[in-house]
């Protein structure tokens, strides 16, 4: 879903756009009321839009009560010297938090959770910027001034310290890139990586490994080890080891 980047609209214009994308964004979404009571990642980009345009018009300590305001009722912390370009969604919205030179460009798509922070005290440039069509999975911690690139995906609960290239996925602690992508490739949030599956499949291997030592020392033999698998019960697995079979 790529998009070019529009001319700047009036802050009228550009409430009614957000007002209007969790229809294209949230299946969930079954009639416009429920924005204005269920959707807290919404009002705190419109009240971003406004408080925004308060600190950039020099108001800024208004600016700033505004944005504490807005916290308070959607629990999402945005700067209101952000750059948070058109057509971004913070779906659920809840424990966001986006620093004073965050760089968000369009149509990027924000879980709950997600911190977009510095690690430097000294003035400038501290916080990342997220290119356009990117994705950052719910709980990421994204820190310092790094870019994320464009139609990335960060996973959910990584710790991001570095760069991420273009049409790349990273996850982890701290995040490495597990995938790739070329400007044509299909982007969808489906492709993110299943964390528990890589990791049960990490642990049978682990298991099989050890049953092949086992049995190459002549402490288990191959019929017990189909009997474990089979067992639905721990008992087996029980009786063998009083029995003393050599564990």
């Amino acid at each position: 879903m790529q998009k070019s980047r529009s001319a700047k609209l009036n802050l009228f214009d550009q409430i009614r756009e957000d007002f209007n994308l969790p229809k294209n964004n949230d299946p969930a979404l079954h009639s416009r009321l429920e924005i204005f009571f269920n959707y807290p990642g919404v009002w705190a980009i419109i009240n971003y839009r406004v408080a925004n345009r308060l600190y950039l018009k020099g108001f800024k300590r208004l600016a700033r009560v505004y944005s504490g305001i807005s916290q308070f009722l959607t629990n999402t912390d945005i700067h209101p010297a952000a750059t948070i370009g058109r057509r971004v969604f913070i779906d659920h919205g809840i424990g966001v938090v986006i620093g004073e030179t965050t760089i968000v460009e369009d149509d990027v798509l924000i879980y709950q959770g997600v911190t977009l922070g510095g690690v430097s005290l000294s003035k400038g440039k501290r916080h990342p910027t997220v290119k356009a069509n990117s994705v950052i999975g719910s709980g990421a911690k994204v820190l310092g001034d790094i870019t994320i690139g464009t139609s990335s995906k960060i996973g959910a609960n990584s710790v991001v310290i570095n760069d991420v290239p273009s049409y790349s996925t990273a996850v982890g602690i701290p995040a490495n890139i597990v995938k790739r992508y070329d400007k044509e490739g299909k982007f969808t949030h489906s492709d993110l990586p299943d964390i528990d599956k890589e990791a049960f499949r990490y642990l049978n291997k682990r298991i099989e490994l050890l049953e092949k030592l086992l049995e190459e020392k002549n402490i288990i033999n191959s019929d017990t080890i189909d009997k474990l698998h089979k067992s639905p019960k721990s008992d087996l697995l029980d009786g063998y080891l009083i029995d003393g079979a050599g564990i």
